[in-house]
């Protein structure tokens, strides 16, 4: 039988956070015109004198940013797309395709994201078709999952999260094709933020689904914590056990926040 996380953890086992390269990950929302394009600038600048360290840096604009960010000279900086549609074309007015996205410079989608989830009523069994479309056009799907705070303090936590999980991550999840974003929906936006116990629960679960579904891709497939992730709290969050970086919200707008962030990893 294979260990669990805590496990790994107790016996000081060796573990893959070792090999698995730290993503700090900035989701823009819907926020930002055509000048913020000097708080990408500044971000690349940043990561290009060692800021953050050896973690890979994304920066997730609107879509109508998305080409703009992609065409800049970014170094390492990545660029990624907030949603897609899971066909590759069609008649769905105001939808873009993962395709799309991959032609204008994404090279990584979120799908799932708490607000995508209630916004627009999304399922996990739509995430899972998103999912699968991110991967059918060669990108890595940044899979969102998290509870409410009805949901946490009724005791569900683990129950939702893993329920999310498993229905929202296609069959042949890798380290390369996927991302899991751990993302307690209460803390989304409003200061409120989980202990390092709370986070270090939710993540130890995570990855040993992970684990027992995917085997050996299943420890090397990065999960990211977001909410309210913020300079002052990141070093915190961040050296929890089996948390591999995060996806930042507001934050990532700035690119001193954003860079404060990521700089734990220097």
């Amino acid at each position: 039988m294979p260990e669990t996380a805590a496990q790994r953890r107790t016996m000081g086992g060796e573990t893959m956070s070792a090999t698995r390269r730290p993503l700090v990950a900035g989701n823009w929302k819907m926020n930002g015109f055509k000048g913020a394009i000097a708080e990408f600038r500044a971000v690349v600048a940043a990561v290009a004198g060692g800021g953050a360290g050896h973690a890979e840096v994304l920066v997730c604009p609107p879509a109508t940013l998305l080409a703009a960010f992609a065409a800049e000279p970014r170094g390492a900086v990545g660029v990624g797309a907030q949603d897609c549609h899971a066909n590759p074309s069609g008649a769905h007015t105001g939808d873009l395709s993962a395709e799309m996205l991959k032609d204008a410079g994404a090279s990584a989608i979120i799908v799932g994201h708490s607000e995508r989830r209630a916004d627009h009523a999304e399922t996990d069994a739509v995430v899972h078709a998103k999912a699968v479309a991110v991967r059918r056009a060669g990108l890595t799907a940044i899979v969102c999952v998290g509870e409410t705070r009805a949901e946490r303090e009724a005791g569900h936590t683990l129950d939702v999260v893993g329920r999310q999980l498993a229905g929202s991550v296609p069959d042949g999840a890798t380290a390369a094709n996927t991302v899991v974003a751990y993302e307690p929906v209460w803390a989304i936006g409003t200061g409120l933020t989980p202990t390092p116990a709370d986070v270090a629960e939710v993540h130890a679960m995570i990855r040993d689904r992970l684990v027992a579904r995917f085997g050996a891709e299943g420890q090397g497939i990065r999960i990211l914590y977001g909410g309210s992730v913020k300079p002052d709290n990141a070093a915190e969050l961040m050296a929890v056990a089996e948390v591999d970086g995060a996806l930042v919200g507001g934050a990532s707008l700035k690119a001193t926040d954003f860079m404060a962030i990521a700089g734990v990893y220097r």
